[in-house]
């Protein structure tokens, strides 16, 4: 949009909004419907642990990312999406819970480990409609889910995480059943197994009705063990540590002792936390040259000009923030994902600040291919934001982690976090226009008591509209 002379992009933006509203008018619902064939093929790239910062296009200099960053540039960023948060260490199985369901946190079945036939999830809705629909990569959320939502797939990875070069998988299995017996064990990386995957589905397609492709990446999750030629790209000795480096979290904010934290001594010392970031980076940028492979297979077969391409992570990660190294917090490196949309109709160039949850993906598919939002879909539609990008979607986040932590995140970036580990209470309160970084806790300032009290009052607000019976005490 910046390459667009300010005298013509009222018009520019009228064209784009008309080909939306005729092209969503003409995708309709229905197995065997004529109008179906003017529906968008959907491609969804999901990476794992991946951080909102760690996109080069984002002003990250470190990290290279030039496929991700070509999706920016042709379409819209949400800058500001997050997770809820999680009810259990696996952040990213209530995180792929919610995104599939579009419900929150406290209205999943067992933590996201399983979803109940009366929770309709997004694919199973073009499924529906007559799309082809085809998942590989990773599933956290019950096998008999995953038969619901797709009429094909391969190399399905049915957990949190594994060896990246020895990733166990399953063909699909329609039944939904998947016994251990059939369970066999990936030759490849797991990013290249699973792009390969896709590609032969995109090879064998025949355009017949249109597509949904869902591409769950167990990368940058740990291990972090990205091959030599990608390693080699970030030397750990020229890697910044974030100004938020500490040696040691300042109190025990109840998961000090988790698997993700175990993976470094205490106190964490630079050399450590830069050797982390570095096998972090590498990850990434492997993941980013098999999501480029994907995108020249679109192109190199035609289907890449009518295919809505989107693009997020399930969660992020401290890596040395805060003397942490896990998700399990609400800190922003932890709560904060990518997320971009990509393709025909979405206006290019563009980011958007709205407020957002991933949630929110699944109405906004519905909205871009022209069908109902079921009940008991809680997130709202991001498609205002693509009509006028200062639109506002919400006006705060609520964020909650076990029965430990919980936190509220306003339109103009104050932050509240409320900590209660064995009855000891802890409170930070941060302003994120001039403490982006989370350094600066306001909480105990006199100057701030009734920004302190206004937040406190909305976490509360916020925990009854999202039936959280968890009690943190909210009285000040």
């Amino acid at each position: 949009m910046s390459k667009i002379r300010p005298g013509f992009r009222i018009l520019y933006m009228g064209l784009v909004i008309s080909f939306m509203v005729t092209w969503m008018n003409g995708c309709k619902m229905g197995r065997g419907d004529d109008n179906l064939s003017t529906c968008p093929n959907i491609v969804f790239l999901f990476t794992d642990d991946q951080r909102f910062n760690t996109i080069h296009a984002f002003g990250n200099e470190e990290v290279l990312t030039p496929n991700i960053d070509r999706l920016a540039e042709q379409g819209i960023s949400f800058t500001h999406a997050h997770i809820m948060g999680g009810t259990s260490g696996a952040i990213c199985m209530p995180s792929r819970a919610m995104l599939m369901t579009g419900r929150s946190l406290f209205h999943l079945e067992m933590k996201g480990a399983t979803i109940p036939d009366d929770h309709v999830m997004f694919p199973e809705i073009l499924r529906k409609m007559g799309y082809k629909t085809f998942g590989t990569g990773k599933w956290h959320n019950g096998k008999q889910s995953y038969a619901r939502c797709f009429t094909d797939g391969g190399k399905i990875f049915f957990g949190g995480m594994s060896d990246h070069l020895a990733v166990p998988y399953f063909d699909f299995d329609s039944s939904g059943v998947y016994p251990e017996e059939n369970k066999k064990i990936g030759k490849k990386f797991s990013s290249e197994l699973f792009v390969d995957e896709a590609i032969r589905f995109l090879e064998e397609d025949n355009g017949d009705v249109p597509f949904f492709l869902y591409v769950a990446f167990t990368a940058p999750h740990d291990p972090r063990m990205a091959p030599e030629s990608y390693a080699t790209l970030y030397p750990a000795d020229e890697i910044e540590l974030p100004p938020n480096f500490m040696a040691e979290h300042p109190f025990d904010n109840g998961e000090m002792k988790i698997r993700d934290e175990k993976l470094a001594p205490w106190p964490r010392t630079p050399e450590i936390v830069r050797d982390h970031i570095a096998a972090y980076y590498a990850m990434i940028t492997h993941t980013d040259y098999q999501i480029g492979r994907l995108i020249e297979t679109l192109e190199k077969l035609d289907k890449k000009d009518n295919t809505i391409i989107l693009f997020a992570g399930d969660n992020g990660l401290a890596v040395g923030q805060h003397g942490l190294l896990g998700k399990q917090n609400l800190y922003e490196h932890s709560v904060r994902v990518p997320l971009i949309f990509s393709g025909p109709g979405i206006q290019e160039n563009s980011r958007s600040e709205a407020l957002c949850y991933l949630n929110d993906v699944f109405p906004t598919i519905c909205e871009l291919v022209n069908t109902e939002i079921p009940e008991g879909v809680e997130g709202r539609s991001l498609l205002p934001v693509f009509k006028n990008r200062n639109a506002e979607i919400r006006k705060e986040l609520f964020f909650a982690y076990r029965n430990l932590q919980r936190g509220i995140r306003t339109r103009d970036n104050w932050k509240l976090i409320k900590y209660q580990v064995n009855n000891e209470k802890t409170t930070q309160l941060f302003n994120l226009n001039i403490d982006p970084w989370e350094m600066n806790n306001l909480a105990s300032n006199p100057e701030y008591s009734d920004k302190l009290f206004d937040m406190i009052n909305l976490l509360d607000q916020s925990m009854k509209e999202y039936d959280d019976t968890m009690d943190l005490s909210l009285e000040y």
